[in-house]
């Protein structure tokens, strides 16, 4: 495609290496557990928690008889069996449950499809394609890998970074020179990110919100609450960190989430904005050590991984600072769990 049509947009590399239906990453490799590791392969009970805070909303709704559970991006599934196991006690939720994933990788959807063979699931390509109605959004690790793109300064003026090819046909960074958008332009700082598509999600719950859509969506992931991330681009493969450009296709590809222009777009959508929060304190307010607690109890010959996988999830030092959790509503409702002053 560079050899053809010239340097690409950072944001164009990251999609057509993640997406590309023949040779991206997502489509061809996904390296759950190998190139990377989430919370939910880190410890049952993230999965656990967010089941119940999402059972608890639903009765916060008042218990209506049809909900839509979506969740974005669904991994191997492990987060929503995890959810489903330990709500499946919440009379009447079950019952009112539609789930709905929402999964662009074929290779992921056939192992969801597995890891959740006892519920009735649909696959769609996006939340447009799924009725309004209430709606429980859960979205672990998804906005990282929107693609981004990158602005830098370059002699006093706004350039975007490109991908193209150097004199012996390999990859490399450079600079655009089209003039930056009015948004870059007035920028402070020397590096920006920006992701596209947080606007469009932001827009689509506008939607649901204008077509009298009830709903919560739970989106928790990696980045600065108050500030834009600069140049946070990084590939994974088989658990190293890689040059980007080392192994198109081959790796996953990931960047900080700008969560203050995440929450300025949600609040210029009028719509209810709750955190950012840090993860550990999100996850603690739930009752994650009273869990931890009960499991231990319960399997003794496992409290040490148990605990070990908990304390990677909320201690400061490791996810549980630098993970936030956001919250997205429907005006009319109260704070959420989790997220209360």
């Amino acid at each position: 495609m560079i050899r053809a049509d010239g340097p690409m947009p950072v944001s164009a590399y990251m999609n057509t290496c993640l997406h590309d239906p023949k040779h991206g990453y997502y489509a061809t490799r996904p390296g759950l557990g190998t190139d990377f590791i989430t919370a939910p392969e880190i410890s049952q009970v993230f999965g656990e928690l967010l089941g119940l805070w999402g059972a608890h909303e639903w009765q916060v709704m008042g218990t209506p008889t049809a909900l839509n559970l979506i969740e974005l991006g669904p991994g191997r599934g492990t987060l929503m069996a995890d959810a489903l196991r330990a709500s499946r006690s919440v009379p009447g939720f079950h019952d009112s449950l539609s789930l709905n994933l929402v999964e662009a990788s074929p290779a992921l959807q056939a192992v969801q499809a597995s890891q959740l063979a006892d519920y009735a699931s649909t696959f769609t390509p996006d939340l447009n394609s799924i009725p309004t109605g209430h709606t429980i959004i859960l979205a672990n690790e998804y906005l990282d890998c929107l693609p981004a793109r990158q602005f830098v300064q370059d002699g006093g003026d706004w350039c975007e970074r490109v991908v193209g090819l150097d004199t012996n046909g390999e990859l490399v960074f450079g600079l655009a020179t089209d003039r930056a958008p009015q948004e870059i332009a007035s920028a402070g700082g020397t590096a920006l990110e920006l992701q596209p598509g947080l606007d469009v999600i932001i827009d689509q719950l506008k939607q649901r919100a204008e077509a009298g859509d009830v709903f919560r969506a739970l989106l928790i992931d990696y980045g600065p609450a108050d500030s834009a991330p600069a140049d946070t681009l990084r590939a994974y493969k088989s658990g190293e960190q890689v040059h980007p450009l080392a192994a198109p296709g081959e790796c996953d590809l990931t960047v900080d989430v700008d969560f203050a222009r995440l929450k300025r777009l949600a609040e210029a959508a009028d719509l209810s904005v709750h955190g950012p929060v840090p993860q550990g304190r999100f996850l603690l307010s739930l009752g994650a050590e009273a869990r931890l607690n009960t499991l231990a109890k319960a399997q003794p010959e496992q409290a040490d991984t148990l605990y070990q996988g908990i304390q990677k999830l909320v201690d400061p030092n490791q996810m549980g600072s630098r993970f936030k959790a956001i919250c997205i509503s429907s005006n009319g409702l109260p704070a959420p769990a989790g997220f209360e002053p």
